[in-house]
């Protein structure tokens, strides 16, 4: 029986195909990005941070809508201003109800470094990203071989895009290469969507120096920040625990307040 994941990643392929029949990679490349490249590692390496990753999310597999309604442009000026130190904006359509639109509408408004959350599987999305105004990239170890992870992330760096690298478990430590700039552990299991923290307790010390580690999923609490923060974390990304509130800045900035 097929996971999450692979009905994910077997959607994304017919969808980058029919994507590239409608906008040619020629036509997307004579395409004007509209904002500078913030770096998400420099804003984050930042001692006065918050840390928060704050995400755009409506909807997820596991959760079904969190927030049907809500608009891009709005949440994500809303999250800067609370005191975001990056933003994830959702672009996967199916399964996780965001569109390459919020991209578009919503980088343009802020100065806060942007990354692409969605399952990178062709250079094509890479370009798509860096035109409509993202920062960063996600490259999901769990999606690719070890040399599609390395030639999109070369291919990320030529286009001035930062590496987020996420990993799940102690055999995708392979995958980190020199064009790596983040490594995300993800807490949650992508085939059963179950969170532990301890996942990233457990991968944090064997992540390189060089690279910035990020957790991701299951955090919902200060206590759990501090914990986090214990072993090495300087980002953390973060969606539903806000998006399921109808104000989600205004919840980012009481979660802001509470970890201060």
């Amino acid at each position: 029986m097929d996971s999450i994941l692979d009905k994910i990643l077997a959607h994304k392929k017919t969808e980058v195909e029919q994507q590239k029949k409608l906008v040619p990679m020629n036509t997307l490349l004579l395409q004007r990005r509209k904002r500078p490249h913030y770096s998400l590692k420099e804003r984050l390496s930042n001692p006065r941070s918050s840390g928060i990753i704050a995400e755009f999310k409506r909807r997820s597999p596991s959760k079904n809508w969190i927030n049907q309604q809500a608009s891009a442009p709005e949440t994500v000026k809303a999250y800067e201003n609370a005191g975001a130190a990056g933003l994830s904006i959702l672009t996967d359509t199916h399964f996780f109800g965001g569109s390459m639109n919020d991209l578009i509408q919503a980088a343009p408004l802020v100065e806060t470094p942007v990354l692409r959350k969605d399952f990178i599987i062709d250079e094509y999305q890479l370009v798509e990203a860096e035109k409509n105004g993202a920062d960063v990239i996600l490259l999901i170890a769990a999606c690719l071989l070890p040399e599609q992870m390395l030639h999109l992330a070369k291919t990320a760096k030529e286009l001035q895009l930062e590496v987020l690298l996420e990993i799940h478990h102690l055999q995708e430590l392979k995958y980190i290469s020199e064009e790596v700039d983040l490594v995300g552990i993800n807490n949650r299991n992508l085939h059963t969507f179950a969170t532990s923290l301890e996942t990233s307790a457990e991968l944090s010390p064997l992540i390189p120096d060089r690279c910035l580690k990020i957790s991701e999923s299951g955090i919902s609490s200060a206590l759990d920040i501090n914990y986090l923060r214990h072993f090495g974390f300087k980002g953390f990304l973060m969606g539903e625990q806000f998006m399921k509130s109808p104000q989600p800045g205004l919840a980012l900035k009481q979660f802001i307040n509470e970890i201060s």
